[in-house]
């Protein structure tokens, strides 16, 4: 499965996500692109959208959404604090994915 991180996911995370391919916003050449047109320029090159913007939910219409899009809530968006997520985001990465907005919650 293609994986975007989003900008504000820490970029090491994609280390952690081995079973994937797994590219950031820093090396698309699309930092500082707004939440709306980032999703439109990651859902014609990737099958899910990662972020740590818990505001996602609300900025963005799921029934609109161009792609799938989970969301990583941590205590913060630290690498430290997203590696306990991993386990829990490639069970979901294993999974048919909808246009939806998934929420993994830290342990």
């Amino acid at each position: 499965m293609k994986v975007f991180l989003d900008e504000c996911v820490d970029r090491r995370l994609a280390r952690h996500i081995l079973t994937h391919d797994v590219k950031t916003a820093q090396q698309m050449g699309w930092a500082g692109v707004k939440n709306g047109a980032l999703l439109a320029l990651a859902a014609a090159q990737f099958d899910v959208f990662v972020s740590v913007d818990r505001n996602l939910a609300f900025q963005q219409s799921a029934a609109s959404l161009p792609m799938p899009v989970i969301v990583l809530h941590a205590k913060s968006n630290r690498l430290a604090d997203l590696v306990p997520l991993v386990p829990c985001l490639l069970r979901e990465l294993d999974t048919p994915l909808s246009r939806s907005i998934v929420t993994i919650d830290a342990p």
